[in-house]
């Protein structure tokens, strides 16, 4: 019975362990060891690449076109000039402690603004063939069309002691150029969205001031534009945009934005095309009298240059004036050539002929005195016959009728018709004959 309890429970009974040799035990150890070292190993090796990676990932390249701001821990890291980085490649400690934020300083923005200019379609919008016209609405839609009020012509000028004004309306486009400055001062006061994957800072940048922009220039045009004319606006938008730009960049300033104006342009600019045939008839209308004015400028001008030369119009200012100075007077007096010479020239010699007639005359009757005296008759006589032999040798033909006794009512008809084949005597004999 023992023998079979032992044979049936020698499965339940642990086998005795049993001594592996001393070489096996050594074996096994340096195994494990060198499958340790060789485990820390690469752990070091992965902890270093990782370190590696991680301070890489500090490395941030600013464009050509760009400038940074490196923040720590949300604050601006830097004095003074160091606040700001340049181009090229930086080594910065990784996220979250060091952000950088980088800024196109240099590159040029554009912003259009269409605000004042009158709805379109989208097919409106579309290029249309020679011979297409856009269909224009009869009356302006103030809640759809976009427009700007300008100043009128004053009533004044049409009423005398009128004190109000009218005004006009026009359509206009604009486009703003701007960059950014101070990237510091942007970044401040400007709002900037948080850039996601995929985007670029000048995208979100562009996004965020785009906001801020456009109301700034729609109320700097609104300002100006009631300052002009219409009529400035068409011809001369030159000034409007420069006035526009001061009063925009003026608001950026005062808000510390960091922005620069570069231009503003006024692209387009067009009367309401309701009454477009009103305009052009004034249009041209005005081209005729500027072209009037201008003919009657230039033949004014060579009238002056031919009657007294280069000086005649600075002598014409100075006869003109309240107080004229006499020796400049004067002294234009004898630069002026042309015909004004000329005819000065003439009345100096008629006056020098004047005065040397009279002069001879009262010698001659200084002379004839005496003899007057003597004989009054005589003297009056003599003067009479030399008068009339003055006239006849003047004349170019001669009628002498002789009275006879007894024709006492008798008529004498005169044929006073020039008789063709007695020539004129020339201005040339004449001057000689004197």
């Amino acid at each position: 019975m023992a023998e079979q309890y032992n044979q049936d429970n020698k499965d339940l009974i642990p086998e005795a362990p049993q001594i592996r040799p001393r070489e096996e035990l050594d074996a096994a150890g340096k195994s494990l060891s060198e499958a340790l070292r060789i485990s820390f190993i690469i752990l070091k090796v992965i902890m270093v690449v990782l370190v590696i990676i991680f301070l890489a990932s500090g490395l941030r390249t600013v464009g050509s076109n760009e400038q940074a701001l490196v923040l720590r821990f949300g604050k601006i890291r830097g004095i003074g000039e160091n606040r700001i980085l340049g181009p090229g490649l930086k080594l910065l400690f990784p996220y979250p402690i060091h952000e950088i934020v980088k800024i196109p300083t240099a590159k040029k923005q554009t912003l259009p603004i269409n605000s004042f200019w009158y709805f379109q379609k989208n097919l409106d919008v579309l290029p249309k063939g020679p011979k297409t016209r856009e269909r224009v609405p009869e009356t302006l839609k103030p809640k759809e069309d976009g427009y700007c009020i300008t100043r009128g012509e004053q009533q004044s000028r049409l009423v005398p002691g009128a004190t109000g004004s009218d005004y006009n309306i026009v359509h206009s486009k604009w486009q703003l150029t701007y960059s950014i400055d101070d990237p510091e001062r942007f970044f401040k006061n400007v709002y900037i969205e948080d850039i996601k994957p995929g985007q670029s800072h000048a995208d979100v940048i562009e996004k965020s001031v785009t906001p801020l922009l456009k109301p700034l220039v729609e109320h700097s045009v609104v300002s100006a534009m009631v300052n002009y004319t219409i009529d400035d606006v068409i011809q001369n938008p030159g000034s409007i945009s420069k006035n526009v730009q001061r009063l925009v960049q003026q608001k950026l300033d005062k808000i510390e934005t960091g922005i620069k104006v570069i231009s503003i342009q006024l692209t387009e600019r067009i009367w309401p095309r309701q009454v477009d045939d009103a305009f052009q008839a004034s249009i041209r209308a005005r081209q005729a009298s500027q072209k009037a004015i201008s003919q009657a400028k230039g033949y004014a001008e060579n009238t002056l240059n031919e009657a007294g030369g280069p000086v005649a119009d600075r002598l014409l200012k100075a006869l003109r004036g309240q107080n004229p100075d006499e020796q400049d007077t004067e002294l234009l007096w004898a630069q002026l050539a042309g015909q004004a010479q000329e005819r000065i020239a003439e009345a100096r010699a008629y006056r020098t002929k004047v005065v040397e007639t009279a002069r001879a005359n009262a010698e001659y009757l200084q002379l004839l005195l005496p003899e007057y005296k003597k004989s009054p008759e005589l003297v009056i006589q003599k003067i009479y016959q030399d008068a009339i032999e003055d006239v006849l040798n003047n004349a170019e033909e001669k009628m002498i009728i002789q009275p006879t006794k007894g024709t006492k009512g008798t008529e004498f008809r005169i044929k006073l018709n020039r008789d063709p084949t007695i020539k004129p005597e020339s201005e040339e004999s004449k001057q000689q004959q004197k």
